[in-house]
């Protein structure tokens, strides 16, 4: 760490998660000067966007170096997989930079799915029964299945972009999507291996730890709702919307995720020796009373961070600071005690093919919401979609339903070509 106060900071991704790292390190009095890489719309009217891919770590690297950047906040999972943190701690030039994110070895929590459940089973953390299979032992997998009651869970190993899991009702098609992951490569290399679990029934939220490799401290519970559909229906996304704080996550429920999750997850990655600084994300299902671990991610998520960071009021840039120092039990996390909700705006034809390119109208008249950008950038000096999830509206109330009410009321006044979204967030609660 240099010895000046002020920070010059490099954010790394494009999306609506990536904005409001953006929007609240730029609120920061020890953030200097704020660029993104590559950034949107969105971003940049508080930084500076640069065009380079997430994962180009040499061109990270002049960039970092031209730049005088004193920390780099990874926001997408790939670059942390692909080592990015490694990469600078082995590098002279770059050592003294802040990277807040996992270590290549820790983001195998992310990378690999097997990985991943091993890691729960060794530290004792409660999660759905698996086993693991590749090309060579498909068979042994068709008796696996055998043993299970319907629904059957396939998940794709390695990373395929949120796209690798499958929950089949029937056994022969569980069977045949095996066989399509394992010897067709239907997800490529992702799913050269698959795990297969046990259903868990019961309702999902998401927790978010930060961590510096020995404290933690935890974020504020959010719940996101995954598929394009009212109701929860139709093909898996990236996220429609979220909400924060979850309604039914009830006191005594958030003490047993602290003392049968994420305290043996901090310690777990102590044991194992794998360096830690930053998000994780935990993706939980509460079945009954009892929390139980679907997945980790080693970064936040998307669209959670659009409800959980507006509702922290502690600077972002001295939290980064203390976890880069180890000192993050120094930190008192101070939060909005109102809920938050968000709705994402979609494109027309989104999880499937869709057209970019749409002009958006109406961002002036937004009040009373934030905005953040996701797919969205500037043509022309116009802001036009460029990805699937375009825009997300967060608004806050003293309930969930007044904050989703303002976010509806916001979305009235936003038009895109084709534009989408769904009218039933929270629907649940």
């Amino acid at each position: 760490m240099q010895t000046t106060d002020y920070m010059n900071i490099l954010i790394l991704g494009s999306g609506g998660r990536e904005h409001t790292f953006a929007w609240k390190i730029a609120q920061s009095p020890l953030c200097d000067s704020l660029y993104v890489a590559p950034g949107n719309s969105g971003t940049t009217e508080i930084a500076q966007n640069i065009d380079i891919k997430v994962t180009d770590f040499e061109a990270i690297k002049t960039v970092v170096l031209a730049n005088k950047i004193n920390m780099v906040v990874v926001g997408p999972e790939d670059p942390l997989v692909e080592g990015i943190h490694d990469f600078f701690l082995n590098d002279t030039l770059l050592k003294h930079v802040s990277v807040i994110g996992p270590q290549k070895a820790a983001a195998e929590l992310e990378g690999s799915k097997e990985f991943a459940k091993e890691f729960l089973y060794r530290h004792n953390i409660p999660t759905a029964a698996y086993q693991s299979f590749n090309a060579s032992n498909v068979e042994e997998g068709y008796t696996f299945l055998e043993t299970l009651k319907p629904p059957y869970v396939l998940k794709a190993d390695g990373l395929a972009a949120g796209k690798g899991v499958l929950i089949l009702n029937d056994l022969n098609e569980a069977k045949a999507e095996l066989k399509s992951m394992l010897v067709d490569a239907k997800f490529g290399m992702a799913s050269a291996k698959v795990v297969i679990e046990e259903f868990l029934d019961g309702i999902e939220l998401s927790c978010f730890v930060l961590t510096d490799g020995k404290h933690y401290k935890i974020l504020p519970t959010a719940k996101d709702y995954k598929r394009i559909g009212e109701g929860d229906t139709g093909l898996n996304t990236g996220g429609m919307g979220a909400v924060s704080p979850v309604p039914f996550a009830t006191e005594s429920f958030l003490d047993k995720i602290e003392e049968r999750v994420v305290k043996p997850t901090i310690e777990g990655l102590q044991k194992d020796n794998l360096p830690y600084k930053g998000f994780v994300f935990i993706g939980l299902i509460k079945v009954g009373d009892d929390p139980k671990v679907i997945e980790y991610n080693v970064r936040m998520g998307d669209p959670e961070t659009e409800v959980v960071l507006p509702r922290l009021k502690t600077d972002l840039v001295e939290i980064f600071k203390a976890i880069s120092e180890e000192r993050l039990d120094e930190i008192n996390l101070e939060l909005d005690e109102r809920a938050a909700t968000t709705v994402m705006l979609v494109s027309g034809g989104y999880p499937e093919a869709y057209e970019k390119g749409k002009e958006i109208s109406g961002l002036e008249n937004i009040s009373d919401s934030l905005v953040f950008h996701a797919g969205a950038t500037i043509k022309n000096e116009k802001v036009v979609t460029s990805g699937g999830r375009v825009m997300a509206i967060t608004s806050f109330g003293n309930t969930y339903e007044e904050a989703i009410k303002k976010s509806y009321q916001n979305i009235n006044k936003l038009h895109f070509d084709k534009m989408y979204y769904r009218q039933d967030i929270g629907f649940d609660l």
